[in-house]
């Protein structure tokens, strides 16, 4: 399995190459050349695999796929000890909860950091230190995070031979639990950098250094983002898992609704869906800042500036540049890089926004690739978690919430929907105390955590300052 840009660089890379690397030297983003396509024999053998052996040798399965420079026996290894019942809660690592007739919510939240990230996080931990110590080699991984990102990669690498992390993230922008997940991690491999601005203006950062090769190369600079396609990958597991556990055979469809800002959550579900896996719809459920909800009513993809991003409740979807959409930008467009680089890298930059309404592809999109999407509001947010909890005695996040909004709006009759839930209420308690009146549940590790030392730099954004605090905590 060989992989290529989405911005049309000739060389081709196996999987450990972009496992380290990130982004493609001429800025694109990687996918495979192909995507691997599962028949129905393959699909019944993989429902048998999890229903018997359960989740991580599902993983293994999936990811076999894409990894054939990982010996067989070390890959089996690494999905066993990362996806384990200790570390996720139960033993069925996703379980559905069924909240009604064909309604389900796929729980992606039970593992470190009470988010969906440690899904692919944590496998992402375990393939840096394997492949850094097959190499023998160091990794400065540079990160940008809305919420949940930055304490799930700091959480999964924190302690790991080989590895730091350097973790931006908006400054005074994140819940303070989220904050308080991050900023307490004392360890020496881990650094908080706190950027003057949006969530946007700290992943423009991590792009413009990654762009930077001299200074990417000398520094052995990763990333952790869902641009780098093994984290995009991991996901891709839960699609199937979620599907299995919807169905009885593999002649139903289902739907997936997804609550989006990155577009890395999402994009996963596009692979699977390309692979072969039986989705009907994939529902984007976008916050107020619904650069994704308007792109796939109108065709124009229009990115905001900092002033213009708002600041929400689902504060992890409070981006309006959407990393990920460039690779289903790639697919739909025919696999052009020449003419993704054209609207990424050029028209972004010069207009900020392009518009592919007038295009075939585009009018065909829902049809060929099931997209279809949605937005939700403070208000929204509330009312839906104010519902779920009276009629279901569930108390669901802020993030969870505008996804479940959005999927009742696509029901197809007779059609699973799962809702993707993104992350536990404790991560976002005053809108949760704003909805219901009380706080919600706290695991007990996480008991007093707003009130332990906190390690953070805060800084301006600008790209000389973050690669001047790597040099010096390099040196």
């Amino acid at each position: 399995m060989l992989y290529l840009s989405t911005r049309g660089d000739p060389g081709r890379k196996h999987f450990c190459e972009i496992l380290l690397e990130g982004l493609a030297p001429d800025g694109g983003l990687y996918l495979p050349e192909a995507y691997p396509q599962v028949d129905a024999a393959t699909l019944q053998r993989w429902r048998e695999i999890h229903d018997t052996r359960g989740y991580a040798a599902l993983a293994f399965e999936v990811l076999s796929l894409y990894i054939d420079d990982i010996p067989a026996d070390d890959l089996r290894v690494i999905c066993e000890k990362t996806y384990t019942e200790a570390a996720f809660g139960t033993r069925e690592i996703v379980p559905l909860k069924e909240l009604e007739d064909h309604f389900y919510l796929e729980a992606l939240s039970n593992g470190p950091t009470l988010a969906f990230k440690d899904m692919a996080m944590q496998l992402l931990g375990n393939l840096f230190e394997y492949e850094l110590g097959r190499r023998g080699e160091q990794l400065n991984i540079l990160g940008a995070t809305s919420g949940d990102t930055g304490s799930a990669a700091e959480y999964a690498m924190r302690g790991k031979k080989g590895v730091r992390v350097f973790m931006t993230s908006p400054n005074g922008r994140m819940s303070p639990f989220q904050q308080a997940q991050m900023f307490s991690l004392l360890d020496d491999n881990i650094h908080n950098i706190a950027i003057d601005g949006v969530f946007d203006d700290c992943q423009d950062l991590v792009k413009a250094v990654s762009n930077d090769l001299d200074f990417k190369r000398r520094y052995k600079i990763g990333t952790v983002n869902s641009i780098n396609w093994a984290r995009l990958l991991a996901q891709v597991v839960y699609y199937f898992a979620g599907y299995f556990q919807a169905t009885r055979d593999n002649a139903q469809k289902v739907c997936f609704t997804v609550p989006s800002g990155n577009f890395g959550n999402v994009c996963a579900g596009h692979v699977a869906r390309q692979m072969g896996l039986p989705i009907e719809r994939l529902v984007v459920a976008t916050n107020e800042n619904d650069v994704l909800d308007e792109f796939f009513r109108t065709g124009v993809y229009r990115v905001r500036g900092s002033a213009d991003t708002h600041e929400t409740s689902s504060p992890s979807m409070d981006i309006s540049k959407a990393s990920n959409f460039e690779r289903f930008v790639f697919d739909l467009l025919g696999r052009d890089g020449a003419r993704v680089k054209a609207l990424f890298g050029d028209a972004l930059s010069r207009d900020g926004r392009f518009d592919l309404s007038a295009e075939p592809a585009y009018r065909d999109a829902a049809a060929r690739y099931g997209f279809v999407s949605g937005k939700s509001l403070h208000a929204d947010r509330l009312a839906t978690i104010r519902d779920t909890w009276k009629r279901f005695a569930l108390m669901i996040d802020t993030h969870t919430a505008d996804g479940v909004k959005v999927a009742r709006e696509h029901l197809v009759p007779g059609l699973p929907m799962i809702v993707l839930e993104t992350a536990l209420p404790i991560k976002f308690a005053a809108t949760i105390v704003e909805a219901l009146g009380c706080e919600p549940d706290r695991p007990a590790k996480f008991e007093g955590i707003e009130s332990l030392p906190r390690r953070v730099t805060v800084m301006p954004a600008q790209v000389q300052a973050v690669k001047r605090f790597i040099v010096e905590k390099c040196a």
